[in-house]
């Protein structure tokens, strides 16, 4: 939702939502490469106490904070608040260098309440405005995602710009009818396609001047359709968070979760993980429902503790099933695994 800036020195504030595994994090991943944009805050909201996407994003941009332990759309927006105030301490302080702040919304977020807190505040509307709200829909899985879940719907009638992301994976009629059904939804915004997460760093930091008084419409549409209220998520989706702290055999490793993808694909709503082979870096693993992505290995572990970090996110399936099969797996996985976090209600701060 865009505001007018009238040549004054407030900070732009971008907003990156999508649905769980729709490629947010690799998408900042690549744009941050870019020098240009160098001087960007992230802040990142993730399930729980332990954060994973931030250790990601983190190998590039140093100015990575981690809001967990519960959702920014129901019950942190004084934790965000609180954090994008503390950020402009630390530039006025000469602490870091701020030209923007990008805040990456968990999977199931509502945009909506987001914006209206950054906007009722009146420390941050001076001193910040909301340039746009950037949502990732994966091409391979938004179809079904934008039927069976509610949020989904919410991200994309929120946003300024829609990415259609993985749309390496899929056949061009499947992206084609993609967009016919987001102009439905939001035939205001700006629709582009990225493979791999790669995208020209102008189309999800730029300013659409052209689209504002659109943009303000909406907002007050929004304001009526989405009241400033928590937003219930769905009770039936359970996070966990696991660690090995020993190297772990990677074949034994991939028959395992070929297993659980077999046996409970469409409850596994997301996976995501750095694993600790035994090698000079990691092996980051992503995965959304019965689609496994192929597995990216880093270089080295770029100052992070090495031990393999796993984080699924469930739905209509207790943790413990998920625990009862690792533990059958651990004599030939090679390390024993060790609960980190349950979270039967992952946007319950803990």
């Amino acid at each position: 939702m865009c505001q007018v800036t009238n040549g004054d020195n407030r900070k732009p504030i971008i907003v990156v939502t999508g649905f769980l595994g729709s490629g947010k994090t690799t998408l900042l991943s690549n744009v941050l490469k870019y020098g240009k944009f160098a001087n960007t805050a992230v802040i990142i909201n993730e399930y729980g106490q332990a954060g994973l996407d931030h250790r990601l994003i983190r190998r590039i941009e140093e100015r990575t904070r981690l809001l967990s332990g519960g959702c920014i759309c129901c019950n942190m927006r004084e934790d965000l608040i609180n954090e994008l105030k503390e950020i402009l301490n630390e530039a006025e302080r000469g602490r870091i260098q701020l030209d923007r702040v990008v805040i990456e919304t968990t999977g199931l977020a509502d945009p909506a309440p987001i914006l209206f807190s950054i906007l009722m505040d009146p420390v941050l509307t001076n001193r910040y405005y909301v340039d746009g709200v950037v949502c990732c829909l994966d091409a391979a899985n938004g179809e079904l995602h934008l039927r069976n879940n509610p949020e989904s719907v919410k991200q994309i009638v929120t946003a300024d710009t829609i990415i259609i992301t993985k749309t390496d994976i899929v056949e061009k009629e499947t992206v084609q009818e993609m967009r016919e059904r987001l102009r439905q939804l939001n035939p205001a915004a700006i629709v582009m396609e990225a493979a791999n997460g790669v995208i020209d760093p102008e189309i999800v930091f730029a300013n659409s001047q052209s689209q504002m008084e659109i943009r303000r419409t909406r907002l007050e549409q929004l304001k009526t359709e989405y009241p400033d209220r928590p937003t219930p998520h769905d009770n039936g989706v359970r996070s966990m968070s696991i660690r090995f702290y020993e190297p772990l055999d990677w074949t034994a490793f991939g028959l395992w979760m070929s297993m659980l993808l077999y046996a409970h694909g469409e409850k596994m709503m997301r996976i995501k993980g750095m694993v600790d082979v035994g090698d000079s870096g990691p092996i980051v693993i992503n995965g959304v429902q019965h689609v496994i992505h192929p597995p990216r290995h880093l270089a080295d572990w770029n100052g992070e503790e090495k031990n393999s970090q796993i984080v699924f996110i469930m739905k209509d399936l207790e943790p413990e099933h998920l625990m009862d099969s690792l533990v059958a797996f651990q004599n030939i996985l090679g390390s024993a695994p060790e609960i980190t976090e349950i979270n039967l209600d992952p946007y319950t701060k803990m």
